[in-house]
């Protein structure tokens, strides 16, 4: 690291857990953020702000006035763009040095699988059943660590799914593809803007541990937030021997 890189990430240097090594690993890791909106906002400039060298933001949709209220990514100024150039603009504010790719597009199948197997962690910041299924048979396939949030209302859930180890449940063992799931849109059921915002924070909080090999991860447990009461449950979640995403890896 250089003289600015030292100061500009000297309270994660002075942190015995992180120090320069973990530092270096987040300088040379590569996040896929799959979703540029409240739980991508978030999430993408806290990685940027941490020094994860490179970020690649993923989402096909646009700046609109409605997304404002909690996508702290965007501005006024920026309805209409891409929310992945407008998101490109904000973290390369706050951190010149970090690389980041916007790809405008809904990546699935081989693509999806190609983009995941390159990244060392994926952050799932969707907002539906089926990408979120997507996602994590895309991560179980090539091995690579998931961090999952959702946000709606005033609910919140966060966990991680990593595959690397074989006690760790994956996404589909604890929401199993054949489930009968009704999808829930914030333009329908509204979202308490601050949800967002912890949840995403957390993301990049539990992505950023898991590139400097810090502490314990989220993986095989489930924390949900009743926003409403600001009171968080956990709840152990277990590897489904039979699942038929996972369970051929094991």
């Amino acid at each position: 690291m250089n003289d600015q890189q030292l100061l500009r990430y000297s309270r994660h240097i002075l942190l015995d857990e992180i120090g320069i090594e973990g530092q270096q690993r987040l300088l040379g890791a590569h996040a896929l953020v799959i979703g540029a909106g409240g739980l991508g906002s978030p999430a993408a400039l806290y990685l940027a702000a941490g020094g994860v060298g490179r970020l690649t933001l993923v989402d096909d949709d646009e700046v609109d006035l409605t997304n404002l209220q909690r996508q702290v990514m965007h501005t006024t100024a920026r309805i209409g763009l891409p929310k992945v150039a407008s998101g490109r603009e904000a973290l390369l504010q706050i951190n010149p040095e970090v690389e980041v790719v916007a790809l405008r597009e809904r990546a699935q199948g081989a693509r999806l699988a190609g983009l995941v197997a390159g990244a060392d962690v994926v952050l799932d910041c969707s907002d539906n059943f089926a990408t979120r299924q997507a996602v994590n048979r895309a991560c179980v396939g090539a091995g690579v660590p998931l961090v999952a949030g959702a946000a709606i209302r005033f609910d919140g859930q966060i966990s991680v799914f990593d595959v690397r180890d074989p006690a760790s449940p994956c996404y589909a063992c604890l929401f199993p593809e054949d489930s009968r799931f009704e999808d829930v849109a914030c333009s329908t059921m509204g979202v308490f803007a601050p949800l967002v915002g912890i949840v995403g924070t957390m993301q990049a909080a539990e992505a950023l541990k898991l590139l400097a090999g810090v502490g314990r991860s989220l993986a095989g447990r489930l924390l949900m937030l009743d926003g409403r009461a600001m009171e968080w449950t956990e709840i152990a979640v277990a590897r489904n021997p039979s699942c038929p995403v996972c369970g051929a890896r094991h």
